[in-house]
């Protein structure tokens, strides 16, 4: 099946090693499959609750004290 806006890189076997999108037809789906692939990755970091979070960016200057 071709799809247009869709190219497959190969190695010299013929084997798809990568892909090209085109961001103008694909690019609202990119940001959804770039962002699962980062929650992917960070899921087995440490959580930190969210009035935790908050402190600490208020003490850092990096959220106004008025959150």
């Amino acid at each position: 099946m071709i799809m247009k806006g869709i190219n497959y890189v190969t190695d010299n076997k013929n084997r798809k090693v990568a892909v090209q999108i085109d961001l103008k037809i694909y690019g609202k789906l990119w940001e959804d499959f770039y962002d699962n692939m980062i929650a992917e990755q960070r899921k087995d970091e440490e959580k930190i609750p969210l009035k935790d979070l908050i402190k600490t960016l208020k003490e850092e200057g990096k959220l106004d004290e008025s959150i």
